[in-house]
């Protein structure tokens, strides 16, 4: 009885399941942040490279 008693009492499973939630948001909120976030980069970078263009005289 005394190891079932201990098992019931166990909560060190708790933590794993605890930060595969917080990695499951994490994610969640990557799928949601990264399609605005390539559109950003995408035009600063263009800006970037045609004031290149336009300093190097192309």
């Amino acid at each position: 009885m005394n190891k079932i008693a201990r098992f019931v009492k166990d909560e060190s499973g708790a933590t794993a399941i605890e930060y595969g939630l917080i990695a499951a948001a994490i994610g969640l909120m990557l799928i949601a942040v990264l399609p605005s976030l390539k559109s950003a980069l995408s035009t600063t970078f263009t800006g970037v490279t045609n004031g290149l263009n336009s300093f190097n005289g192309s």
